[in-house]
C-alpha cells in the first residue's frame, strides 16, 4: 500500500495530526501519526493490518507460529495481525523500564513469532523486543509495522516489513527549525505508559 493511501486511513481517522510533537525517540517532528485514534475504527484497522499481513505471507520465508507487539501502542495491530494470520498474539510490556512477556504469555523454545509494530520512529523499541522474544526462547523471524517512519534506514538484523515507508522530518531538541522553536511541544507517545 503507498503511504499516501495509508496516510489518507490516518487522515480519515483525524489521526494524522500537525503540530510541535516530541516523540517517543526523543526527536520533535511537526507531524504525527496517532494510531490509537485510527485503532478506535475496526473498519480502517482491519483494512491496513489485512494489506500488512499479505505483504508477510507473501515475504516471511519461515511462517511464524505466535505474534508479539509491543504495549501499549502495537496491542491492536499485533491482534489483529494474529486474527488475520490465524496465530496467538501476545505483547511485551515494561516492568522497571525493560520489556517482558507477562500473564502467562510463552514462547517454545525456537518458535518462530512475527514482532508486530505501529510506527518505527528509530526502532529502539522493536530492538528491544527482539531481544525480550530471544530471552524468552522464541527465534524473531520478522518485523511487520503500519508505517516505517525513517524511510528505510533502520535495520533489525531480520526482515522488516512495513506496510508503508515514510520519510517523515524529525529534530534533536537543540535543532528545532524555526517554526517549532517558539511552538509549545506535546507528548502524545505512550512509552511511558507500559
Amino acid at each position: 500500500m503507498e503511504i499516501e493511501k495509508v496516510l489518507k486511513e490516518f487522515e480519515g481517522a483525524g489521526a494524522l495530526l500537525r503540530g510541535h510533537f516530541i516523540l517517543t525517540s526523543g526527536l520533535h517532528s511537526d507531524v504525527y501519526l496517532q494510531k490509537s485514534l485510527i485503532f478506535t475504527d475496526a473498519k480502517r484497522t482491519t483494512k491496513l493490518i489485512r494489506a500488512l499481513a499479505q505483504k508477510v505471507r507473501e515475504q516471511v520465508k519461515t511462517q511464524p507460529t505466535a505474534i508479539v507487539s509491543t504495549a501499549v501502542g502495537a496491542i491492536v495491530p499485533g491482534y489483529e495481525m494474529g486474527r488475520q494470520l490465524g496465530l496467538p498474539a501476545y505483547f511485551v510490556e515494561r516492568v522497571d523500564g525493560k520489556f517482558q512477556l507477562r500473564r502467562n504469555f510463552m514462547l517454545t523454545k525456537n518458535q518462530p513469532v512475527l514482532i508486530v509494530e505501529d510506527i518505527v520512529s528509530t526502532g529502539g523499541s522493536i530492538k528491544e523486543c527482539i531481544e525480550t522474544v530471544r530471552e524468552a526462547g522464541g527465534k524473531p523471524v520478522a518485523v511487520a509495522a503500519l508505517v516505517d517512519r525513517t524511510g528505510g534506514k533502520v535495520k533489525f538484523g531480520i526482515p522488516f516489513i512495513p506496510l508503508a515507508t515514510w520519510t517523515a522530518k524529525a529534530w534533536p531538541a537543540d535543532k528545532l527549525p524555526p517554526h517549532l522553536r517558539d511552538t509549545p511541544a506535546v507528548k502524545p507517545g505512550s512509552r511511558g505508559l507500559a
